[in-house]
Parts: C-alpha cells; sequence; structure tokens
C-alpha cells in the first residue's frame, strides 16, 4: 500500500512537473519583451523611412521647378527619375514596415493573453497539487506527502546520524461523537484537533491526517537532550482541552482523549514505512494499558 501510495504522489508531482506553467510563463513574458523590443526599434525605423520619403519628395519637387524654370536638362531629368526612384522604394519601404509593425502589435497582443491562460494555468496547477497533497477535511498533508516527508527526513537522518520520532495519534471513543452528534461535528472536531496539532509542531516537523481519527506526527532532528516523553504529554493536553463545537443543528463542549504510540530512528526499525507500524502498534499498546502513550519496543 506504502509503495501505491508513494506512486501516486510520485506521478502527481512529476505530471505537474512536466507541464510546470511557471518554465512557460515565464519564456512567455520574454519573448513579449523581445517582442515589443523589436516594435520600438520598427517604429523608429519608420519614423526615419517615413521623414527620408517625405526629404526625398520635397527634392523632387524643388528639380522638377527648377527644370520648369531653366528648361529641360539631360543630366538632371536622369538624376530625378533615379531619385524618384528611390523616393517610390523608401515610401514602399514605409508601406511594408506599417504592415510589420502591426502583425507585430497583434503578436505582442496574442502572447499578452497567452501569458493570462498560463497564470491562470498555474493558479490551477498549484490548487491541483495541493488537492492531491492535503486532506480536504483538515488541510494537512496526507498520506502522500507525509510519506514523501518522512522518506526524506529518513534518508537524511541516516546520512547525518540524527534521530526521528514518530508518533502515531488516535482519537479514543471518537465514534461515539460522531453517532451521538452527528458527522458534522465529528467533522468539526477532526478540523480543531489538526489545528492544535499544527500550533505544536515545530516548522521542520510535519503532522498529518493518516485517516478516520488518526494523526501521524514526524519529529525531525532529535536531539539527544529532548524528552519525547514531555513533548506526547504536552500534545496530549493540547488534545485534551474542551472542543467547543458549534454546528446548524448544536452547540457542544467536549474534551477529547486520545492514545499516542511512538518510534524512535534508529532505535526501533530500519525503514521509515516499519518504523510507522511499530509507532501504529505501540499506540493500541497505549489504548490497551489506558497510558495515553507508549513507546515501541
Amino acid at each position: 500500500m506504502q509503495q501505491n501510495i508513494q506512486k501516486t504522489f510520485t506521478a502527481s508531482k512529476h505530471r505537474y512537473m512536466e507541464t510546470d506553467p511557471n518554465a512557460k510563463l515565464s519564456q512567455n513574458a520574454e519573448q513579449r519583451k523581445s517582442l515589443t523590443n523589436v516594435l520600438l526599434q520598427n517604429e523608429d525605423v519608420k519614423t526615419l523611412v517615413k521623414e527620408c520619403a517625405e526629404e526625398l519628395s520635397s527634392v523632387n519637387a524643388d528639380i522638377k521647378q527648377e527644370l520648369v524654370n531653366q528648361g529641360s536638362l539631360p543630366e538632371f531629368e536622369n538624376a530625378l527619375e533615379k531619385s524618384e526612384a528611390v523616393e517610390a522604394k523608401v515610401q514602399e519601404a514605409s508601406e511594408k514596415l506599417s504592415i510589420v509593425n502591426l502583425s507585430l502589435k497583434d503578436e505582442i497582443k496574442e502572447r499578452h493573453v497567452l501569458e493570462g491562460k498560463w497564470a491562470a494555468i498555474t493558479e490551477q496547477g498549484k490548487v491541483d497539487l495541493r488537492a492531491a497533497l492535503h486532506d480536504p477535511l483538515t488541510g494537512l498533508p496526507n498520506r502522500a506527502l507525509f510519506y514523501d516527508r518522512l522518506e526524506h527526513g529518513f534518508h537524511h537522518a541516516k546520512r547525518h546520524g540524527w534521530r526521528l520520532a514518530l508518533m502515531f495519534v488516535d482519537l479514543d471513543d471518537f465514534k461515539i461523537i460522531n453517532d451521538t452528534y452527528g458527522h458534522d461535528a465529528g467533522d468539526s472536531v477532526l478540523r480543531t484537533i489538526a489545528e492544535r496539532l499544527k500550533e505544536n509542531i515545530r516548522g521542520d516537523d510535519t503532522v498529518s491526517r493518516h485517516g478516520g481519527d488518526e494523526f501521524v506526527i514526524l519529529i525531525s532532528e532529535v536531539r539527544e537532550g529532548t524528552n519525547i516523553s514531555l513533548i506526547a504529554e504536552k500534545i496530549i493536553k493540547k488534545i485534551q482541552a474542551p472542543c467547543n463545537i458549534s454546528t446548524r443543528d448544536l452547540t457542544f463542549s467536549r474534551s477529547i482523549m486520545a492514545s499516542i504510540g511512538i518510534s524512535i530512528f534508529p532505535k526501533d526499525d530500519a525503514t521509515a514505512d516499519t518504523l510507522v507500524t511499530s509507532a501504529d502498534t505501540a499506540m493500541y499498546e497505549a489504548k490497551r494499558n489506558k497510558s495515553k502513550y507508549f513507546f515501541a519496543r
């Protein structure tokens, strides 16, 4: 099952990376910027060409007037013909530049539209990726994301000689809440507990909803002086604080009990997967002994 979860997570990441719109968006923006610069340069050239055409036209008009005043001279007539030919080419170049600039403006506009579409795809991609990796009820990392972080933390711990602690948290008699108050109330309790767990972990640690009323907590870089028992007691105390729940139909306050199973790397198991299994088994021992928390043996 763990392998299937990991495959799902990896596939989600790869799909997002393969279609990562951020790179495309950046590429489009650079291309649009480049096209805009070309358009500005072309507009400058167009202005110069237009000015040259006007000056040539003015010069040719003066030559024609001079020919009228002084009589026809073959050399002047030849020069006038060549000048008029140049004027025609300059006029043609000006018209073609206008067409090119209109095309550039359309291209820039189209790329601007594409940027907007890619931006929307980027945002949707983030939403989709978050939905694929987070629990919809609590917003906590789901199993796929948790196991990815656990594998990452596990390999770092092995490389650097760190210790890891994994806590498997189960809410006691949670079914009674659903049966007594309804599933809306039960969902509200789960969201409340999730927030309390998030507030009581360090930035590098991870809390995940494992399923139902079960949560798992990864405590990374456990120091020699770290007292895991005190951390477990603190978490249990936070969970046990009364939950003030309001739904459409009722309002109530209830204290929630929890049992925690704890496994330690490298003391207990050699793999990330078995670390979870050991903590799960220890949690059932905590329930059976009513000891609140229990360390894997």
